[in-house]
């Protein structure tokens, strides 16, 4: 199932921000990977919040806070275009969280991971992108009564 991690340090987001930035990334991790808008899958999108002690990240250049988001789906989960979408929103959503302009957004670098398939396990067994796919569709057939 998804992770996102953002690693930011401590201060750099607003009190709003940092109360909601985890669950609004996982939101928009599971839109991007197109997973139905179920519980189930809701709680399987785990978020992390880093935060770093101020001076632990710096550039060469200037101490200006910088984002750091990372994401773990299983390998063939996201298309290039959903790649794409899932990088901008998520920058939008960490600019939002630290009241920073769009103007801001080279602050925030995002990495995607792709796990490949075979090497994801949960209760205690191999998960595969197929399984994950099977159980979506379930889900969605569920939701709608077909």
């Amino acid at each position: 199932m998804p992770m996102i991690r953002l690693t930011a340090p401590t201060g750099a987001l607003t009190e709003e921000g940092r109360a909601n930035v985890q669950r609004e990334l996982a939101s928009v991790l599971l839109r991007w990977e197109g997973a139905p808008d179920t519980a189930f899958f809701r709680a399987q999108a785990w978020s992390y919040l880093i935060e770093l002690p101020r001076g632990a990240q710096v550039t060469a250049e200037d101490d200006a806070p910088r984002f750091f988001v990372e994401v773990t789906v299983p390998q063939g989960a996201l298309s290039e275009r959903r790649k794409a979408g899932l990088v901008q929103d998520a920058t939008r959503t960490v600019l939002a969280a630290a009241a920073l302009p769009q103007s801001e957004a080279l602050r925030v670098w995002v990495l995607i991971h792709e796990q490949p398939d075979g090497t994801w396990g949960a209760g205690g067994s191999v998960v595969r992108y197929t399984d994950l796919v099977d159980l979506a569709r379930s889900a969605e057939k569920e939701a709608t009564g077909a």
